[in-house]
């Protein structure tokens, strides 16, 4: 019998490869940074070999550190970075550009388009998104209309599109699968999500051929089969990073919510079979599942994240470890009334500002770089409080609890903050990497690994609960102050 499922993590900066046993406990764990690409201001690529490679190199190390043989993998779960876009020659599997990265806004004139053309209420009926160049479908226009003669083959079918999953599997499958699931689908802006199929009106208007998207099942489905070694093993799970995170977080009921924080930070809450429409900047999406009774998702989106933490260390300098911006921001008391608002690839939600740049307000002569990097570490914070707020706005219900995880989650100063400035208790699990367990249960329960998403909660764990103890004038106060430094980042780059 298989000991054994794969979990391929695809992220923003680096690729993961986890085993889980049955227990649903780590068993190995490998992991490969790659090269980020900034063309000019706003821009951000990667290479999709890096991608790949990258990912293929942690499958063949867990398998040879570990001593572990392919047959013990009873089936591979993938997530992914979602929204990122690469195309990609079907006969060659040579890529026609870079993959264009779901933080890049180099499309916010052809959205700026789209809303003048009358589509932007059409596009969010249909899809659930709001127009903005976080989505995959204007990248595919771009790169269509910039690389010379791609569209011409990608009418001709000698073109094929691709969010990091499709990509994953199609290169897995030695070219056999063009394929992708809900989830990813409903991040294209060209899905529409209560007909589950591509939408001819959305297609037209980018004009971008159907002929380069790929099939759409899902979440928990066999794909495909993937050669590691000689043997075959089904891929039988695959879920954009954030909804398998809800799914690995056992959010499977309606009103259930968690936060991920990674690059970005993601709140989702599950609402069941009803696609609830914001009224407060957030998005309706497909969330993780096995049949086409789909279950439905509001989510909130904040591009900075932990992105902002890797800034203070890598471009500002400010830090030598991201870690030790925990123990540098309890050196003071606050941060001096410094407040940094991280737009770097503009605002997500609730203010979808693709215009909106990084600031840095309330600098004294007094300030010093504990300041900052407390405020850096509080501006995470603010933003998934926004998302939190314009999601009770929208139910109509105060959230009293929010499960987190992600690699900014192990930050017991960051939780504490998020508990005290949201009121609420922050849950975190066991397990942090719930997005790559999320793709396991996923790829778990299909081929019956474990019986069912009962079996899956009853192993879920608890390990701490952070409680909100900030005096609410002062949490008032500080959130009026942060909504002050949001306005001086707006429409910026206008």
């Amino acid at each position: 019998m298989s000991k054994y499922i794969l979990s391929l993590d695809q992220g923003t900066t680096s690729s993961r490869a986890i085993l889980f046993d049955h227990e649903q406990k780590i068993a190995a764990l490998e992991q490969k940074e790659f090269p980020q690409i900034y063309p000019r201001e706003g821009w951000v690529e990667h290479d999709p070999m890096d991608i790949f490679s990258t990912q293929y190199n942690t499958i063949t190390d867990i398998l040879a550190k570990k001593n572990i043989k392919a047959r013990d993998i009873a089936a591979i779960g993938i997530t992914n970075q979602r929204e990122t876009t690469i195309l990609w020659d079907k006969n060659t599997g040579q890529p026609v550009f870079n993959a264009v990265v779901w933080q890049c806004r180099r499309t916010s004139g052809i959205v700026d388009q789209l809303r003048k053309d009358g589509l932007g209420d059409y596009i969010t009926k249909t899809t659930g998104l709001i127009p903005d160049a976080y989505f995959s479908g204007t990248k595919i226009k771009w790169i269509l209309d910039n690389v010379k003669g791609a569209r011409d083959r990608a009418k001709n079918g000698e073109i094929l599109f691709g969010t990091v999953d499709t990509w994953l599997i199609w290169k897995l499958t030695d070219g056999a699968a063009h394929v992708t699931d809900y989830t990813n689908a409903s991040r294209t802006m060209l899905f529409d999500i209560h007909k589950l199929d591509w939408d001819d009106k959305l297609l037209e208007a980018l004009d971008i051929p159907r002929a380069v998207l790929p099939d759409v099942k899902p979440s928990g489905s066999v794909f495909a089969n993937a050669v590691i070694n000689g043997v075959e093993i089904p891929i039988a799970g695959n879920a954009g990073d954030q909804q398998a995170a809800l799914f690995g977080q056992c959010c499977f009921d309606k009103g259930e919510v968690k936060c991920t924080y990674g690059t970005g930070c993601f709140l989702l809450m599950n609402t069941g079979v009803t696609a609830v429409e914001s009224k407060n900047g957030l998005i309706t999406t497909i969330a993780a599942g096995f049949d086409s009774n789909v279950h439905y998702a509001l989510e909130g989106s904040v591009f900075t994240g932990g992105a902002v933490i890797q800034w203070l260390r890598d471009e500002m300098r400010l830090l030598t470890d991201s870690a030790d911006s925990e123990y540098i921001a309890g050196k003071v008391d606050d941060t001096g009334g410094v407040y940094l608002v991280p737009a770097f690839t503009g605002l997500g939600a609730p203010y979808w500002d693709m215009y909106a740049r990084g600031c840095i307000v309330g600098i004294t002569r007094g300030t010093k770089r504990a300041h900052i990097i407390r405020a850096a570490q509080e501006s995470i914070a603010y933003q998934v409080m926004d998302l939190l707020k314009a999601m009770e706005t929208d139910i109509e219900l105060k959230m009293s609890e929010l499960k987190v995880d992600g690699g900014a989650s192990r930050d017991k100063f960051l939780m504490q903050f998020q508990s005290d400035i949201c009121g609420a208790d922050i849950i975190r699990p066991v397990v942090r990497e719930t997005t790559a367990l999320g793709a396991a249960c996923l790829a778990g329960i299909t081929i019956n690994f474990w019986k069912d998403q009962n079996e899956i909660k009853s192993r879920w764990q608890q390990d701490t609960v952070f409680t909100p103890s900030m005096e609410t004038e002062k949490r008032a106060d500080l959130i009026k102050n942060w909504h002050k430094a949001v306005e001086r980042s707006r429409g910026w780059a206008e």
